[in-house]
């Protein structure tokens, strides 16, 4: 015969967990699985770990400073560049004519003073004035041509360094500079009359005199 304990025990063995108890740890389960995930934000309607967005931000950074560090490197490659000398002679030439198409294209006084140059010459033509004085007539176009390309680099050369700003200096800079043209256009304006005056008043002087007998 078996005791009273033994059969409780076997009872014990045999009989299937309650599902109530089934229940109870499966949601201890799962709360443990719940907690055990770390900590999740919302981002962008996404949700990131913040393991993630450390990363995230880590590459960020990262891609500004190689932004950084390639834009000194083109700094200094121009930089560089800007203390060569031009190899050779042709690349002298190529960047000399680029300063005069520059101010050429962008100085409405540079082009104002190439069409008046224009103008004496073909006046030294009609006129048929000495050698000398066309000569003189080619300095003074030159000095007024020379004198407006100095104004345009040092106008260029005062905003590189004030920028934007306003300076009492800049302004003195720029207003000699300026004077300096006019003062040069002046004087061949005066060349110009005193070279031109006589055979124009010879070619009008009829026309005048005969307007005036009537």
């Amino acid at each position: 015969m078996f005791s009273s304990d033994s059969q409780v025990s076997r009872s014990a063995e045999v009989l299937p967990p309650s599902p109530k108890a089934g229940t109870k740890i499966e949601a201890q389960i799962g709360s443990v699985e719940v907690d055990s995930k770390p900590s999740l934000e919302e981002k962008d309607g996404l949700k990131l770990a913040p393991t993630v967005e450390k990363e995230i931000a880590q590459v960020d950074k990262e891609d500004q400073l190689e932004a950084v560090e390639l834009e000194e490197e083109l700094v200094e490659e121009k930089r560089s560049q800007s203390w060569q000398v031009a190899p050779n002679l042709f690349s002298s030439f190529r960047y000399a004519w680029a300063g005069i198409s520059y101010a050429f294209q962008t100085q409405r006084n540079f082009r104002i003073h190439t069409a008046v140059g224009s103008l004496a010459m073909v006046l030294c033509w009609l006129f048929k004035v000495s050698n000398l004085e066309i000569a003189i007539i080619c300095l003074t176009i030159g000095a007024v041509l020379v004198m407006e390309i100095l104004n345009t680099a040092l106008e260029s050369l005062v905003d590189l360094t004030v920028g934007q700003a306003y300076h009492d200096l800049a302004k003195i800079a720029k207003d000699c500079a300026a004077g300096a043209v006019l003062m040069a256009a002046i004087v061949a304006l005066l060349i110009a009359m005193l070279i031109f005056a006589p055979p124009l008043w010879a070619i009008l002087s009829p026309f005048i005199s005969s307007i005036l007998s009537i």
